[in-house]
């Protein structure tokens, strides 16, 4: 379990983030040190459909100013940001990848958010936080980089309220096919832990989850990598973007993904459950 964990940690924290995002924005005119929280949308949204899917997600939650928000996975700390700025509740990120955390926190300080978000470094499996504490908890693109799903699920269980909320936004396996290497997540398939929605309703459901909605969001995906290719074949990328979270082998990652998505092999699916306690 760890030596995946270690690799999941390693395969994000290669790429020096935090001063490729500051130099991206010097380049494109700002003071890295001053800057609102919309200008990373770019890059700090690191999921099929960024900064939109996000928001889709979100609009789907009843999101109230008092709540405790979780972001398991919580990456370099875009959504924690956006549902702080946008809902004006607190978020907590736990993110596996020292490196990120230390980014999300630097942005954070950057955008003037510190004292709203705040980030540690913890496991999707074993969070450091206290029982019951949360009244939304979200994963966005974690659970194919999470082989127990069961224990993610008994996690996220245990920190939420009663009558609490699991959104999650998942790349889940949909059909037959072989995934080519590297994608987004994984360099080598050994660190991918694709399952099918069929393991996440399961696991869900043995934690002590009710599925409220499911959606397949394919269609969405598919959209979203068209313009990404259009941006891509109008010439150099722009100084921020995803790409500034995937090291050398972008181009390889980004194609083999929406193959996959096109063949119908993986798919982003939205899930959203209720905590029930027994």
């Amino acid at each position: 379990m760890h030596d995946v964990e270690s690799g999941v940690s390693k395969h994000y924290a290669s790429y020096d983030v935090l001063s490729r995002i500051r130099a991206g924005l010097t380049e494109m005119g700002h003071d890295p040190d001053r800057i609102s929280p919309e200008v990373l949308k770019p890059v700090d949204e690191f999921h099929i459909g960024g900064a939109e899917a996000t928001s889709a997600l979100l609009e789907k939650l009843s999101i109230q100013p008092d709540m405790q928000v979780l972001d398991i996975g919580s990456g370099i700390g875009g959504p924690a940001r956006m549902i702080a700025t946008r809902y004006g509740c607190h978020v907590t990120g736990v993110d596996l990848t020292p490196h990120f955390v230390e980014t999300a926190r630097a942005l954070s300080t950057m955008c003037g958010m510190a004292d709203r978000v705040h980030f540690e470094v913890g496991s999707a499996v074993a969070l450091p936080l206290g029982d019951a504490s949360f009244d939304l908890a979200l994963l966005l693109h974690v659970g194919m980089n999470v082989p127990d799903k069961a224990a993610l699920f008994r996690e996220a269980h245990r920190l939420l309220r009663d009558g609490g909320t699991f959104a999650i936004y998942e790349v889940m396996r949909t059909g037959d096919g072989e995934l080519s290497f590297p994608v987004p997540w994984a360099e080598t398939p050994d660190l991918s832990a694709l399952e099918t929605p069929e393991t996440y309703r399961t696991s869900a459901e043995a934690a002590g989850f009710a599925l409220e909605t499911e959606e397949n969001r394919r269609e969405v995906a598919l959209d979203f990598f068209a313009r990404l290719q259009a941006q891509a074949a109008s010439g150099a990328p722009p100084p921020l973007g995803l790409h500034n979270l995937m090291g050398p082998t972008v181009k390889e990652k980004v194609t083999n993904m929406i193959a996959a998505v096109r063949a119908g092999t993986i798919a982003p699916i939205q899930m959203i459950f209720s905590a029930t306690h027994h």
